[in-house]
């Protein structure tokens, strides 16, 4: 037993690992030195002044000691009890504890502070370097959902053949207008030699149509002539008519005037007042004065019936009346009228027989020239225009063939590089046949499918950071969002869903966005369709660009396309 001394209070100094559990309050000196005093986990006696004492109270750290001779797990916890248990181990004789060093207690208070400054460290690096990652969280959106797509050119030829040479094979790269392939020009040379004997044959027959067109010109000229003249005549005639009938007048005047003379001499000759040779004179005047009426008669008898009238006029009329339009109407002015125009539709000019011939002639008039209206009528004429068409449509089949031997060279139509190539030398192909893809380098672009609940603030002409997997993070391609498909994924499916049947499960949908690229260079990073990226819109950033701010692009109308041309075999889709 150790001697205590007199002002010995038990007390906890901190560096105790477990607690005694004694009946009572603590124990005096005495008494504890007649105790076991074996901490648990600990293979050494301690000094009284590392013990602190917990009445009738067990810690659960010292359970592990609790098969241990000596271990305070077994005390009793009744004070009956105690003195049993001292009993029970009061034949184990603790040894002699060792003080612990007051240098050993700052030592771990020294690794304390290490451990916590280490701690702090940590903790403020973690912050430094989740920093970004939180505020790009917070002003981007993303998703892990997006490709790199473009458009793919299926080469096809538009004629078919015998291939014989493919001059480029998979992943050739190729510009525009090369030479991707070639048919067998034989059979499209031959053609083409064909249809331009068809062109000079149709030059030939247009030449003796344009000869023949100006035969029946100079025909057209001389009718209209006849015409002209016989209006003339008939007028002619109507004013000859008019001089006869005044003649006839004037005969029928002398007559008169003979007869009064003669009876005149008649009645002196009775009385003895004239001679007889007066009587005889005035008689052979009055027979000659009757002798002129009667020609005259004749003569406007045979005007009239010249000119197609009666040689009396009904009635007794006027010798001189003659109808108004007769002119018109006399037989060879309409025989002449009827000549003209059918020489006139042999040059293209359709004239009424309606039309009287003075109008025909005035219509001519108001033309001008004679000569430049029958040029121009010849020029136009349908034999002429048919032979023409002729021609035409020989030199279109000539131009047709000829392009057919231009399509035996089957040329890109993009930019781009050689894929799926199917062909062969010697394969024959048909029309429309794939033949190879060309995919493009420039035009491409980014399908991003985010999903609807992130599309709130997205909009066109947002920038974008394009993070693409085969450059593992060390090249970040920019890119401005460009527009948004009309429709989600599921309903662009060759099935889509019917939500009407059956039972609903809500699914999260996602929309195709398209991204195009900016500054982007594919000579120096290029990027291959179908490759994943992992786009971030920056949604608080100002958009820029066409259409910005919005959801749906502007209508453009379109402009009128221009004629066909020819260009390089290629279909675009």
């Amino acid at each position: 037993m150790r001697d205590c001394p007199g002002d010995w209070q038990p007390e906890a100094t901190g560096q105790a690992m477990d607690e005694f559990l004694l009946p009572g309050g603590a124990p005096a000196c005495s008494e504890f030195h007649g105790r076991p005093t074996h901490l648990s986990g600990q293979d050494a006696w301690w000094p009284f002044d590392v013990v602190r004492f917990v009445p009738l109270q067990r810690v659960s750290d010292m359970t592990e000691q609790s098969d241990k001779p000596g271990s305070i797990d077994t005390q009793p916890t009744e004070k009956g009890d105690a003195s049993a248990a001292r009993d029970a181990t009061s034949a184990q004789t603790p040894p002699e504890s060792a003080p612990v060093p007051r240098e050993g207690r700052k030592a771990t208070r020294q690794r304390k502070l290490l451990a916590g400054g280490f701690g702090v460290a940590v903790l403020a690096v973690l912050l430094v370097f989740s920093f970004p990652w939180v505020e790009e969280m917070l002003n981007t959106v993303s998703t892990d959902d997006a490709f790199v797509n473009g458009h793919v050119t299926f080469v096809a030829p538009r004629v078919a053949g015998q291939i014989s040479r493919v001059l480029v094979d998979d992943n050739n790269r190729v510009q525009k207008g090369d030479r991707l392939a070639e048919l067998d020009k034989q059979p499209y040379q031959v053609a083409v030699s064909e249809k331009q004997a068809a062109v000079d044959v149709a030059q030939a027959d247009l030449q003796a149509a344009t000869a023949a067109v100006r035969a029946i010109e100079a025909q057209a000229r001389g009718r209209r002539w006849n015409l002209q003249h016989a209006v003339q005549d008939v007028d002619g005639q109507v004013a000859l008519l008019h001089e006869r009938v005044a003649a006839v007048d004037k005969s029928k005047a002398a007559l008169a005037l003979a007869q009064v003379q003669f009876d005149r001499a008649r009645q002196l000759v009775g009385r003895a007042d004239v001679s007889r040779e007066v009587y005889d004179q005035r008689q052979a005047e009055l027979t000659t004065a009757g002798a002129e009426l009667t020609q005259a008669l004749t003569e406007v008898y045979q005007i009239r019936v010249s000119l197609g009238l009666p040689a009396q006029p009904a009635g007794g009329g006027d010798l001189g009346q003659v109808p108004p339009d007769l002119d018109e109407t006399f037989s060879s002015v309409l025989e002449a009228q009827a000549e003209l125009i059918q020489s006139a539709a042999q040059v293209g000019v359709v004239h009424s027989f309606d039309q009287g011939p003075k109008a025909m002639l005035d219509q001519f008039e108001k033309l001008g020239d004679i000569d430049t209206t029958f040029a121009r009528y010849a020029a136009n004429a349908p034999a002429v225009k048919q032979a023409e068409a002729k021609l035409e449509g020989a030199r279109r089949d000539l131009a047709r063939a000829e392009l057919d031997l231009q399509y035996c060279d089957v040329a890109a139509e993009i930019d781009g590089v050689v894929t799926r190539r199917n062909v062969n030398p010697g394969n024959y192909v048909q029309v429309g046949q794939n033949l190879m893809a060309i995919r493009s380098l420039n035009d491409i672009w980014v399908d991003a499918n985010f999903k609807e609940t992130q599309l709130r603030d997205l909009r066109i002409g947002q920038p974008v950071d394009l993070s693409v997997d085969m450059y593992g993070g060390k090249h970040i391609f920019r890119g401005r969002v460009a527009g948004f498909t009309m429709g989600t994924g599921s309903t662009l499916a060759l099935l889509p869903p019917e939500n009407a049947t059956g039972n609903f499960v809500k699914v999260v949908q996602r929309l195709p966005v398209r991204i195009d690229l900016v500054d982007y260079n594919a000579d120096q990073t290029p990027l291959f369709i179908g490759t994943s990226v992992v786009p971030y819109v920056y949604i608080h950033q100002p958009p820029t660009g066409p259409d910005a701010g919005k959801f749906l692009q502007a209508y453009v109308p379109q402009s009128p396309s221009p004629g066909p041309t020819a260009g390089p075999s290629g279909t675009r889709q």
